[in-house]
């Protein structure tokens, strides 16, 4: 479709109904100039497969799908517009960081915003269920609520009655979290955006609680199929008891929530088990049954995770470790991706036309990444964390989420953003560094600790320029400065001499910088609760022409097979004198991997989605070793364990 001016386009697509009323906000100079900046850049894929991406998921479309109504400046400018919202200079600002490929917003947002017909700009939530057939029904329905509008939904269930326990005083009556599991399975099979895409969820279940043999069983190749879970994702929540108990060949006992409840007036999975564990085996009153030893359990797990992929693994004691706000709450799960890491709570769900129903906070995921390789050659560091600050912002603000009234009610109060990153891999073999070295460990130390810093000047400048700070921020330790100790005790500077020379000429926050930022902050307050998580980019890493988040890759040439034609698509910036420096996450020592990580994660108010990849090959035990060595560093989750197999003939129920 051809049009004689730009802002005959723009006309036409406002008012068929496919863009919002840019009009209403911006004069035509300033539409002109959005285009113009886009196009100045004489923009060009870097890829195939980047443009394919753009195309095939991003560039809007005729309703009928036969033509397409945008290219990518296009497509950039009115993302820049829109979140701009009304502010030309902004709006440019967002333009140039967008079309230079330093920031790139997630794919909800990239896609939807600016557009007359869109989903939401955030499609990632938690939920927590309470055990009461009211919370049971009110988390299903908000969990096809969110569904129906493209939302990806993790569920807390820890706090369910296990099968076997009694109700109104009948024992044998609950029948655990397994019904409840395929509950939600059909759920989002049901509400497919009108079968445009799956709904897709998971359960997150503490590794203590009396179902978790059920729990994990329901993901092995030869589970039955009435208990089998195909389609829903599996979370595991394992606190420190979990691992001191492997750590010392422990029995492990598993207790009945509801006992634990009555017992106490408090649900199991938000007391601290480190204390209370040995207590609980003590009291009588309290339902217990052995399941092995931690470490048979650490082995089931491994089973799983061979023959599945499943279960993800958030490691919560670390992550309130690190929580700036637990005066606040608790941490207690994470998402379908593992990034994300908030303060959750449990709303009371009363009896239709009763009173005592109180909506609690939720959480969502507002996400956008920075492209590593593009920001260190540009040298805009500060700008890029700011903008892509102030873009999330913006998503924030914007989001209402109408049927989820606790995750409406934290996304008011807290002002949470998730800002990560991308390219990693790439930009260190770039620069012919190799991902499991020295020099990879300084960079991401020094990287990300700058990142941390302009991401919290963003937020207090917001916070200083609106006069609003998130609810309960002097509750925090960001008020009280304890936050920034780490910070006034160590120089975050490059260490090594080739890390030295890559940072040249790029404005580093030093000791002194982060003593005022100290003082700032608890002056003015901070406007977001959460700045910074780490997700996996997938479909926006193609089009930015950059490795996936910050782990390792996978091929160095990828090939991708549809119907009778074959996709190639090699590494970014894959030459002869780097090709070396990448390294197949396969063969990559899985425990540097981690360290790796560990060096990132203090830096990181949220999590970093990080991904196992092992050779069939590998032994239970080891994998077992693996995980208790992320949580030994620090680590607050880990993703999907990805396995190769060495052999066809290979039965995966048999690879321990």
């Amino acid at each position: 479709m051809t049009f004689s001016h730009p802002i005959n386009r723009y006309d036409w697509l406002v008012d068929n109904d496919y863009y919002y009323d840019v009009h209403a906000q911006y004069t035509t100079p300033q539409l002109m100039g959005i285009l113009d900046i886009c196009y100045s850049y004489n923009f060009r894929f870097a890829s195939y497969m980047a443009a394919s991406k753009f195309y095939k998921d991003y560039a809007l479309k005729t309703d009928d799908k036969a033509q397409y109504l945008e290219d990518y400046e296009q497509h950039v400018a009115i993302v820049a517009l829109y979140l701009g919202q009304g502010d030309y200079a902004f709006a440019e600002q967002l333009a140039r960081s967008m079309m230079e490929q330093r920031l790139q917003p997630a794919t909800p947002t990239f896609m939807n915003a600016g557009r007359a017909k869109r989903g939401e700009m955030v499609s990632c939530f938690l939920l927590e269920m309470d055990d009461s057939l009211n919370s049971i029904n009110y988390v299903l329905g908000t969990c096809m609520q969110l569904s129906k509008i493209g939302g990806g939904v993790a569920v807390n269930l820890s706090k369910l009655r296990g099968r076997g326990e009694p109700i109104k005083g009948v024992e044998g009556a609950a029948k655990g979290v397994q019904p409840v599991m395929k509950l939600m399975e059909d759920a989002f099979s049901y509400a497919d955006q009108m079968g445009q895409r799956k709904g897709s969820g998971a359960a997150y279940y503490n590794v203590f609680g009396w179902d978790i043999v059920e729990f994990l069983d329901c993901k092995r190749i030869n589970a039955d199929e009435k208990v089998r879970i195909k389609t829903l994702s599996i979370g595991l929540i394992t606190p420190d008891k979990f691992y001191a108990l492997a750590a010392a060949d422990e029995p492990l006992y598993v207790f009945g929530p509801y006992s634990v409840f009555k017992a106490y007036g408090r649900h199991l999975d938000d007391m601290d088990m480190t204390k209370m564990y040995d207590e609980l085996l003590a009291n009588p009153d309290v339902k217990k049954r052995q399941v092995g030893t931690a470490r048979e359990m650490l082995e089931r797990i491994a089973i799983t995770q061979l023959q599945s992929g499943y279960p993800y693994i958030a490691n919560v004691d670390n992550a309130n470790r690190q929580h700036a706000l637990n005066d606040l709450g608790r941490i207690k799960m994470s998402n379908l991706c593992t990034e994300i890491f908030q303060l959750q709570e449990t709303s009371d769900i009363a009896d239709i036309g009763e009173e005592g129903t109180v909506y609690r906070r939720d959480i969502s995921c507002n996400l956008a990444s920075l492209n590593i390789a593009n920001i260190m050659e540009s040298g805009k560091l500060r700008e890029s964390v700011h903008d892509g600050m102030a873009a999330l912002t913006v998503v924030s603000d914007l989001s209402r989420i109408p049927n989820a009234p606790g995750v409406r009610k934290a996304n008011e109060e807290l002002h949470s953003v998730g800002l990560g990153a991308m390219n990693l891999n790439g930009f260190l073999a770039k620069n012919k560094i190799a991902y499991e070295s020295e020099e990879a460990r300084d960079f991401a130390r020094t990287f990300f600790a700058a990142m941390n810093f302009y991401s919290i000047e963003a937020s207090m400048l917001t916070a200083k320029e609106r006069g609003v700070t998130f609810k309960g921020f002097e509750k925090s330790t960001y008020a009280d400065g304890s936050y920034f100790e780490r910070y006034l005790a160590e120089d975050f500077a490059p260490r090594t001499e080739k890390v030295r020379a890559l940072f040249a000429g790029i404005e580093l926050p030093t000791v002194a910088d982060w003593r005022g930022l100290a003082i700032a902050t608890s002056m003015y307050g901070l406007y977001h609760a959460y700045r910074l998580a780490i997700a996996p980019t997938q479909s926006i890493s193609y089009i930015q022409n950059a490795t996936s988040s910050v782990m390792p890759i996978v091929e160095h040439i990828e090939t991708r097979t549809y119907a009778n034609s074959t996709t190639y698509y090699p590494m970014p910036y894959l030459a002869q004198d780097n090709y070396f420096y990448y390294k197949s996450a396969y063969n990559i020592d899985q425990f540097k991997l981690i360290d790796l990580i560990a060096e990132i994660q203090p830096h990181i108010d949220q999590g970093i989605s990080t991904i196992l990849h092992v050779n069939s090959d590998i032994s239970t035990r080891t994998l077992g070793r693996l995980y208790a060595y992320a949580h030994h560093r620090g680590l607050k989750s880990l993703y999907y364990t990805r396995t190769k197999r060495l052999s066809v003939e290979e039965c995966t129920s048999c690879a321990v």
